[in-house]
């Protein structure tokens, strides 16, 4: 009995310490394709934009220097014409990145050159998805 307790005592400390050392943090995702998918889209933006980083002087730099051979990266920008924030999501070999894009405003990034990326994201309750080839630098305007 005295064996019993301890071992139930023991179980209980090694429940109750719940540490996550080392571990990323979990990332949230949100549910596209229902009713609530601009609710879902709207949370999502206000999420990222708090902690979003954009590339601003990397993806001028590429800009004004459009051709240059030796530079391994180029820039993807997308406006954002309609009256709906979205989350653009770029996605390719090895590279992974959401980008919050408010109603009239553009997002950009920079990624390497020479691959296939899809670009995806939710805008006014439509899905947008396509893939291009990005060689060099690529913009485009969505709008609903």
């Amino acid at each position: 009995m005295k064996k019993l307790f301890v071992f139930s005592g023991l179980s209980l400390t090694l429940i109750s310490c719940n540490a996550n050392y080392g571990s990323y943090p979990t990332r949230t995702t949100y549910p596209t394709g229902s009713a609530n998918s601009t609710a879902s889209t709207e949370r999502e933006y206000a999420e990222l934009s708090k902690t979003y980083k954009p590339e601003t002087a990397d993806v001028l730099n590429d800009l004004l220097n459009a051709d240059s051979p030796s530079n391994p990266r180029t820039s993807i920008s997308v406006e954002n014409q309609s009256r709906c924030n979205m989350v653009l999501t770029v996605s390719g070999n090895g590279f992974f990145k959401k980008i919050p894009i408010a109603s009239g405003k553009i997002g950009y990034t920079m990624v390497p050159k020479n691959q296939n990326y899809r670009l995806s994201g939710m805008l006014c309750n439509a899905s947008y998805q396509t893939t291009k080839f990005i060689s060099t630098s690529y913009s485009i305007k969505i709008r609903n």
